[in-house]
């Protein structure tokens, strides 16, 4: 039912909610896993901003690291996991990527690091839920 699910992950404690969910589905369907991480783009306003306060997910190294420690966790469970790291607006990125991998299943925390000063109607998974090219599976 599931060939390939996408797991976007950041840092945050939903993401890592996530998990078990996404083993469970993987395990079940006998999917396909996929791990993404996306290295968001500066933003334009702060082109000189402190890189110690600067957000996590901007750094490739931090991201680098995040992947490596989610395929562990996954291979711990015997489950072999893809790696894809891209650049780019969070929820855009994800979407195009569940498209060009044909993924048959998003699954997502209800709130990662994307939240927006507005508020929940402009979080990364909003977005994603109105952008998928595939069903998603949001997990509170």
């Amino acid at each position: 039912m599931f060939k390939t699910v996408l797991f976007p992950i950041d840092q945050s404690r939903e993401a890592r909610e996530a998990a078990d969910v996404v083993a469970n589905v993987v395990q079940k369907y006998g999917s396909r896993l996929v791990l993404l991480s996306v290295v968001e783009e500066p933003s334009p306003e702060e082109p000189n901003a402190d890189p110690l306060n600067a957000d996590p997910m901007v750094s490739p190294e931090v991201v680098a690291k995040l992947l490596q420690n989610a395929r562990s966790l996954f291979s711990q469970q015997g489950i072999q996991a893809e790696v894809l790291e891209r650049q780019g607006k969070p929820a855009f990125t994800i979407c195009d990527v569940a498209d060009e991998i044909e993924a048959s299943l998003i699954i997502m925390g209800c709130r990662g690091l994307g939240l927006t000063e507005e508020g929940a109607t402009d979080s990364v998974t909003t977005r994603v839920i109105n952008l998928s090219p595939c069903p998603v599976l949001i997990v509170p």
